[in-house]
């Protein structure tokens, strides 16, 4: 299952725990509420991070775009792959189950104001930067 945490979902999660410390929710509510808050993985703005495992645990790569192609297919370090990552670049950014930005596998598009994906649906080995 693919999970995708936007920007907007994150702001009615802040407004949910709000009302729940406040008591303002019915008490199943609140428990549910409580009892799964989500970890989001750590990412400044301007960076693309990418963890080697899900829900943003193992080892985290980063890249700006000041040092990456506009456009270009970035491949992973060979034997390397992610299995969570957080769009913060500003611009659309496209993962790829190959490592050479191959569309016959794999491969979807992230908005970049702010996408957090605890779980990818395939391995990314590869990904591209678009212009906005």
């Amino acid at each position: 299952m693919r999970t995708t945490i936007t920007t907007a979902t994150l702001g009615a999660l802040a407004v949910a725990f709000a009302f729940a410390a406040a008591g303002l929710l019915p008490q199943t509510a609140a428990t549910a509420v409580a009892a799964a808050p989500p970890r989001l993985g750590a990412c400044a703005p301007g960076e693309l991070c990418l963890w080697d495992q899900g829900d943003f645990t193992g080892v985290r790569r980063t890249h700006e775009l000041a040092d990456t192609g506009i456009e270009s297919c970035v491949p992973l370090p060979p034997g390397t792959s992610a299995q969570s990552l957080v769009n913060r670049t500003g611009r659309p950014v496209t993962t790829y189950q190959s490592a050479e930005c191959a569309e016959t596998g794999e491969f979807e598009t992230y908005p970049g104001g702010g996408t957090w994906v605890p779980h990818s649906p395939y391995r990314v080995r590869a990904f591209k930067v678009w212009e906005s």
